[in-house]
């Protein structure tokens, strides 16, 4: 199963069939070539009628092989793809759980008749294969991989699905037990595919070609396994212990991780855990049973719903005209800390145009300017990135104290410390140094765009563009228009977000934007919980069923309790009293006192039970504690209301929009579809609002499949 989400009736992938004379003479090798009929922007997927076809044309290719026409069968794909999987729109649409298991044993009656031809079967892995497009090249008897095939996974597990084809079955048997759990759990919560190079090197796929000419490497390389010229050797299976081992250490780090808060990881180890002595009939029926409960589960349809949020978030809602935009040939960021460093290094390598970073004195540029070098000396001896693209970014930024270094730059973005008349008076001393039509822009995280530019001759000229750390990895830039922003200027932002290659949305110029006036709201609900007597580790612990990427005080550490404590003030005076005080969190801020315990990589960090003392009596317990289910009730009611006065203060366009910033700029995982699903089928959003806020169905299992 994976990955397209056009709102369309299925678009049938062909199963193209020609004969290929082998050379040597050894004999005919039928060629299937899985192909959708559109260009290459568009992969080939899966759908009821596409899977019957293949069905019918591999039971064809049986038949033939059993009177001895061909000697061997392979399936490649069209130009730059093999296949993404399933139709995640059409599997959405499934109404039943009986046509969900119907989805499953489709596959699974396509795909075995490739691992039962009665002849060799081979993928040509000629591009992407996901999900079930690279089920198909798993369920052949040998695979080859073009070198520049850019992704093979099973990303099941990061949509509310498992692999539902075969996957969880022959993975483990191919690259053995502990690996198989990094390709079926790990990598898909990490959303990091296999590149051709890595697949080879793990068993994947067994041999690697140039792509040039993949097709006939790969039948001349067939046809010498054919004549025995090629053994390739299959490991053995991995012994009952290890088996066993592998299985419990990855259940006590999902106990850890994900807390229960979604099924598809569990359902997903359950069948790994099975695989080793189950037969093939009893493996393909449980993933079939698993994957059908999947299917008609909210979760699934969440992560349906947010990625096609996510895939249709490169086009922005409500941008201008792109024409509007003012050319960028040099950049200025006003500051060279740490984000200042890391959006002047972004720029350098994505627009590849000069970028100045300016500091009040030199000992902050060199430090600014020592950071990019080193990230880029990381990133050249690590291999992911050319020794001559790093040598250009390290020509292309520079520093400087002069602020009239500006004065040739197209666009200038101020990176300093979180005080507004600071801010002010950047700004009001580059409009005296740039071009009339220059850009001004801002990185704020929650202050007012609108009173930065309030003094400035030109404050059109004044756009936010937030975007969020670690710059190169967070996909998110919230965008933020002010009262007086030009068209011209807010085209100019989204055309600067595109080419960084980020998802840019159009924010209105309220306390905090979405991402920060929502994540600092919860975790100012979570410290006044403990102000009021609940314990530090309940309170930590309360919002495990929404799975979020880590709990409350571990993101307090990795913000920095000084950043919390500043975002959490400015958004109680500007949004009143609903941001709560905490004389402990300023306390912690004062005495610099760690909030989290350390923790085995890949684990979150715990709270540190000791800082209870510095909040409320310093003791757990009393009248006004609550327990976890109280805490998150607590958070839940204060994330409803607000998002209902986001929307009525028309912060975004729509609920939509709030879940795609939830999604990218928070790392709210796709199972929860944002934030306003989970709160729809929780009900918090007809109890504290009176109203849903997204229609049933859109991202849950409709009311009426239920019943």
């Amino acid at each position: 199963m994976s990955t397209t989400t056009d709102a369309r009736a299925e678009r049938v992938t062909h199963s193209l069939v020609r004969d290929v004379e082998l050379p040597g003479g050894a004999g005919v090798l039928a060629l299937v070539t899985l192909d959708n009929g559109l260009d290459h922007t568009k992969p080939s997927t899966l759908g009821p009628l596409g899977m019957a076809e293949l069905t019918t044309a591999l039971e064809g290719l049986a038949e033939r092989a059993g009177r001895g026409e061909i000697v061997a069968v392979a399936v490649t794909g069209k130009p730059y793809f093999l296949a993404a999987g399933a139709d995640l729109t059409l599997a959405a649409q499934v109404s039943t759980h009986e046509d969900a298991l119907e989805l499953g044993r489709s596959g699974h009656r396509a795909y075995r008749l490739l691992g039962e031809m009665g002849v060799p079967t081979f993928a040509f892995v000629n591009g992407l294969a996901l999900g079930g497009g690279l089920e198909v090249a798993l369920n052949c008897d040998y695979r080859t991989v073009a070198s520049d095939a850019p992704a093979l996974a099973l990303p099941e597990v990061g949509l509310g699905l498992v692999p539902g084809w075969g996957g969880a079955y022959l993975v483990p048997r191919l690259v053995g037990v502990e690996r198989a759990m990094e390709v079926i759990l790990a990598r898909p919560a990490a959303n990091k595919p296999y590149k051709a190079q890595e697949a080879y090197e793990i068993g994947l796929v067994d041999a690697l070609f140039e792509a040039p000419d993949f097709l006939e490497s790969s039948i001349r390389w067939a046809a010498a396994v054919l004549s025995g010229e090629i053994v390739v050797e299959r490991r053995e299976l991995d012994p009952a212990p290890v088996w066993d081992a592998v299985v419990s250490a990855t259940r006590r780090q999902l106990d850890a991780v994900v807390q229960g808060s979604r099924p598809a990881p569990y359902r997903a180890l359950d069948l790994v855990a099975a695989a080793r002595t189950a037969t093939k009939d009893e493996a393909f029926a449980a993933e079939d049973e698993a994957l059908a409960d999947l299917i008609m589960s909210d979760e699934m349809r969440a992560s349906v719903y947010a990625f096609g949020l996510v895939s249709k978030g490169k086009k922005p809602t409500g941008a201008p005209d792109p024409q509007l935009a003012r050319p960028v040939t040099r950049v200025g960021i006003v500051g060279a800390g740490l984000m200042a460093a890391q959006i002047a290094l972004l720029l350098a390598q994505r627009l590849g145009v000069p970028v100045v970073m300016r500091d009040l004195d030199q000992e902050r540029v060199d430090k600014g300017l020592a950071f990019v070098r080193s990230t880029v000396e990381k990133l050249t001896s690590t291999g992911r990135m050319s020794r001559d693209m790093g040598a250009k970014i390290l020509a292309t930024v520079h520093g400087t104290t002069d602020i009239t270094d500006f004065a040739a730059c197209d666009v200038v973005i101020e990176a300093v410390t979180e005080i507004l008349p600071l801010k002010k008076k950047v700004f009001a001393e580059l409009e005296d140094i740039i071009s009339p039509e220059a850009i001004l822009a801002t990185n704020t995280s929650a202050l007012s765009i609108t009173e930065m530019a309030a003094d400035l001759r030109h404050p059109e000229r004044v756009v936010g563009l937030h975007f969020f750390n670690p710059v190169a990895q967070m996909p998110l830039v919230e965008v933020v228009q002010a009262a007086k922003t030009s068209d011209e200027a807010l085209a100019t932002g989204f055309a600067i977000a595109k080419k960084l290659r980020k998802t840019a949305v159009l924010v209105a110029d309220r306390p905090g934007f979405v991402v920060n006036r929502l994540l600092i709201l919860l975790m100012g609900k979570i410290v006044e919980a403990v102000e009021a007597g609940t314990s530090v580790e309940v309170a930590d612990r309360a919002v495990a069923p929404l799975g979020l990427p880590m709990p409350p005080f571990a993101l307090f550490d990795l913000v920095g309790p000084a950043v919390g404590l500043h975002v959490l003030t400015s958004l109680r005076e500007d949004l009143g009293e609903r941001f709560p005080v905490s004389p402990g969190l300023q306390r912690i801020v004062d005495e610099q006192i760690p909030v989290v315990l350390n923790a085995p990589k890949g684990l979150p960090k715990p709270v540190d039970p000791s800082i209870q003392r510095v909040f409320g009596s310093g003791e757990a317990g009393g009248q006004g504690a609550l327990d976890e289910a109280g805490v998150l009730d607590s958070v839940l009611t204060a994330l409803t209301r607000e998002i209902g006065l986001m929307l009525d203060e028309g912060v975004v366009s729509s609920p939509a929009q709030i879940d795609l910033c939830m999604i990218l700029g928070a790392g709210w995982g796709f199972h929860l579809g944002g934030i306003t699903p989970y709160l729809d089928r929780t009900g918090y959003s007809e109890k504290v609002l009176g109203r849903r806020l997204l229609p049933d169905g859109v991202a849950n299992v409709p009311a009426v499949q239920v019943a």
